[in-house]
């Protein structure tokens, strides 16, 4: 995050969806893990690195981040620099 301002980077919003998720299925670890990790990095530019892809076939667009068996899809507001965390769940289950 060196180098950004702070009104340069984008603001996290949690959904209901995915704090009902996180509850249900995914515990506080991989929440602390979400905060320390996910989130600085794509508040500062959600559209690149290495976990990060654009998913084809959705409407908004969406994008997921890949943190070991986890995946966390989210939407990107450009003109408000919002990010909405939409769902996390384990792999083998958010794709149903």
């Amino acid at each position: 995050m060196l180098g950004k301002r702070r009104e340069d980077l984008y603001r996290i919003f949690e959904t209901d969806q995915f704090l009902n998720d996180l509850y249900a299925s995914v515990r506080s670890r991989a929440y602390k893990k979400t905060k320390s990790k996910i989130y600085p990095q794509i508040r500062s530019n959600p559209y690149y690195g290495k976990n990060i892809k654009k998913l084809k076939a959705y409407r908004p667009e969406t994008w997921r981040y890949k943190l070991g068996d986890l995946r966390i899809f989210y939407e990107i507001e450009d003109n408000e620099k919002i990010i909405s965390i939409l769902a996390i769940d384990f792999r083998g289950n958010i794709y149903k």
